[in-house]
């Protein structure tokens, strides 16, 4: 079971990515206690909602039962965001206990893939849920993103992971045997073929980006040229 950081809007088009932060906190709570990685969830992209350039959040997971670690994990991710902060960003900033994200909080998170929210409906959400969440500066937009980047990742169905295992430090081309090493459980092609051996493309200096499938990270790949190439989905 999991506790669940989202963090959404910290950035600027001129700074570094929400991505990038979020690793950076993931980095900093794996000194207290496990990580299992860290996932990027895309949500609505619509000329309505500001958003700094893909309109996605991120979200720790972190491995733990322990519910009086969520106050803890709170304050040590508010910290580094606001040490961290940028100006023109509008954070927020989400923690919650497994226990906590009931059907509500997942189907919020599902609509904010498709639909135009509010930060009246994601501050009511949570605190019927005794959710912590917290605007950490500008328009405070950044709460809903973050929310709903907890339902997501909870559904265990949704997004990308940016951080599993050990693949970040895997880039450029790499076997099939590596990749299993690091952290992907499991390759597939778009197609349904199951890949156990071989080389897997990708583009040099860039990690592969395994989506979350029932919790598990699977990696799935495309034919390309007589190459099996990685896919990068959202």
């Amino acid at each position: 079971m999991s506790i669940y950081i989202g963090i959404d809007d910290t950035d600027n088009l001129n700074s570094r990515g929400t991505g990038r932060l979020t690793r950076a906190i993931a980095a900093e709570i794996s000194n207290i206690c496990p990580v299992k990685g860290v996932t990027r969830h895309q949500l609505y992209y619509h000329p309505d909602i500001p958003y700094t350039s893909h309109n996605s959040c991120g979200v720790i997971h972190v491995e733990s039962e322990d519910e009086e670690l969520v106050p803890h994990l709170f304050k040590l991710a508010r910290e580094e965001i606001l040490n961290d902060f940028i100006e023109g960003s509008d954070p927020g900033l989400v923690v919650a206990h497994h226990s906590q994200i009931l059907p509500p909080l997942v189907a919020y998170g599902i609509d904010a893939k498709s639909t135009i929210l509010n930060q009246e409906k994601a501050r009511l959400l949570a605190g019927n849920l005794g959710i912590l969440l917290e605007g950490l500066g500008g328009t405070e937009d950044g709460v809903i993103g973050a929310l709903a980047g907890v339902g997501l990742a909870f559904n265990k169905n949704d997004g990308r992971f940016l951080q599993i295992g050990n693949i970040r430090e895997l880039t450029g081309t790499q076997s099939v045997e590596n990749l299993l090493k690091a952290g992907v459980e499991a390759i597939f092609t778009t197609d349904g073929q199951q890949i156990l051996e071989g080389d897997i493309f990708n583009e040099e200096n860039k990690s592969v980006k395994p989506c979350p499938v029932n919790g598990r990270p699977v990696l799935f790949v495309e034919h390309i040229n007589g190459c099996l190439k990685a896919v990068k989905r959202n």
